[in-house]
């Protein structure tokens, strides 16, 4: 067994243990949910940006700035974008509703701002999207082992599904916030430590240039390459996929759930925004270096673990490689309270058994994530590539979530028929953009750009169309 391998099986091993550890301050299902909404502002934002550096954050962002160059930034950028006015909009005025009305998932407040129906539709939805993104972050697991040990992809799928699925059933938000503060030490960590020897052996910048200088295989040429504006219309698009799905993501705010206060979800989703912004440059940086070292590569999500596998010392090496290990299993746990949760919540107590109790609740909820782990490794063998499988979470998510979402929360007209009729309209007018468009949008728009702006229009002419008398209860 090589060193890369039993770093990370060791590492995985203590992660499982830290969140058993954890795990015996769960006692009711709001300990598992929301954490008994003791978060303070310190583990809600570990815990935040260690969900969201994942996947995407790493090895797609360097697949991306392998591939695009420098401006593969505003992936995390864009997402960091979304926080900051996540922090200074929705945070803490959801809080205040949910700590109000003791919500668990963000359903709940979309059948106390609609009514069920609109609940039902948006955890029918979310599951399919969020599967989609659980199996982006064990795709990336399955690439850093592909390089370490030359393992298949489906070992590597089943090895992470199998350790996120573990630590998170057995304590939900309670395991995965201790989980993730090691999680995120050990990011930082990595890849703070990997830059700038990624860049000295390279020769610094002005040796990195000139080794990319010597290659032919830029697509508009080398500044362009290393333009953090790229080319086209590709920051724009980042943009418009990321920023609003960081504004709504049920991940996000289901751990916002989980403060101590409004003014901890302010903070802490205001840390996380800051953290982001930090590091948004450093995957892409790496991805570039690794195009000047191996500019042959046939997937280009297979740079970073080449990078740290093959030009770094192994001590550095496995530190990185931990680090990037790290990034996907703190992501996917993150998903996984979504679909688990929102599962048992929003559709097994919400529609089949509303008489469920707290303790056959939790029961349901650690059963659905182990099922839902199970269908995320599947998935995960099936799906080509990382990106790939957070746009389909990213576009769906967005559409059917923003307009009801933050309509609700700012504007008191809209009704459970606007509701309903604005998340058919998005997730329609996106499905035959990317069907029988090839996948382009209206002009610069994009497809869920076209999707949000058909939401909204839909809500806004059913909400004055209607009678105001007639609208249900208006958010808090």
């Amino acid at each position: 067994m090589n060193l890369y391998l039993l770093v990370l099986i060791l590492y995985s091993a203590s992660l499982l243990l830290l969140g058993l550890l954890a795990s015996r301050k769960v006692k009711h299902a709001s300990d598992f949910f929301v954490a008994s909404r003791k978060l303070g502002t310190g583990l809600l934002f570990s815990t935040l940006l260690a969900a969201n550096i994942g996947a995407g954050s790493t090895i797609g962002a360097a697949g991306l700035g392998y591939q695009r160059g420098l401006s593969a930034a505003w992936w995390v950028g864009s997402a960091a974008l979304g926080s900051l006015l996540l922090a200074f909009t929705i945070a803490p005025r959801l809080w205040k509703i949910a700590s109000a009305h003791g919500f668990l998932t963000v359903g709940d407040y979309l059948e106390y701002r609609y009514d069920r129906s609109v609940r039902r539709l948006i955890a029918g939805l979310l599951w399919l999207g969020a599967l989609a993104i659980l199996a982006g972050q064990l795709i990336a697991m399955a690439w850093i082992l592909d390089v370490v040990a030359q393992a298949p992809k489906w070992s590597g799928c089943l090895l992470g599904g199998l350790v996120v699925t573990a630590y998170f059933s057995l304590g939900g938000l309670v395991s995965t916030a201790w989980v993730n503060v090691a999680q995120l030490i050990i990011k930082m960590a990595g890849f703070l430590a990997a830059v700038p020897f990624a860049l000295g052996s390279a020769g610094g910048w002005d040796g990195l240039t000139s080794q990319l200088a010597r290659q032919t295989s830029f697509q508009g040429g080398l500044p362009q390459y290393l333009s953090l504006t790229g080319r086209g219309t590709e920051v724009f698009d980042y943009l418009v996929l990321l920023v609003p799905s960081f504004l709504i993501s049920p991940g996000i705010l289901q751990k916002v759930y989980g403060a101590r206060d409004s003014i901890v979800a302010r903070n802490g989703v205001l840390l996380n925004a800051t953290g982001l912004f930090l590091f948004a440059l450093l995957p892409p940086l790496l991805g570039v270096t690794a195009h000047a070292f191996y500019p042959e590569l046939q997937n280009r999500e297979l740079a970073l673990p080449t990078l740290m596998v093959y030009l770094m010392p192994p001590w550095l090496g496995a530190l990185a490689l931990a680090a990037v290990f790290s990034a996907e299993l703190s992501a996917a746990d993150a998903v996984l309270a979504m679909l688990s949760t929102s599962f048992a919540r929003d559709l097994v107590q919400g529609y089949f058994h509303p008489d469920l109790g707290p303790a056959e609740l939790l029961r349901v909820t650690r059963t659905v994530s182990i099922v839902a782990g199970l269908l995320g490794v599947l998935l995960a063998m099936v799906l080509p590539n990382v990106v790939s499988a957070l746009q389909i979470f990213y576009g769906l998510l967005t559409v059917a979530l923003f307009v009801p979402l933050v309509f609700g929360l700012y504007w008191k007209r809209p009704s459970a028929r606007a509701g309903l009729v604005s998340i058919v309209a998005g997730v329609a007018s996106t499905s035959c953009l990317q069907a029988f468009g090839d996948g382009k949008g209206i002009g610069p728009l994009s497809p869920v750009a076209c999707g949000i702006l058909a939401g909204a229009a839909a809500m806004t002419v059913m909400a004055l169309w209607r009678n105001p008398a007639a609208e249900n209860s208006a958010a808090g």
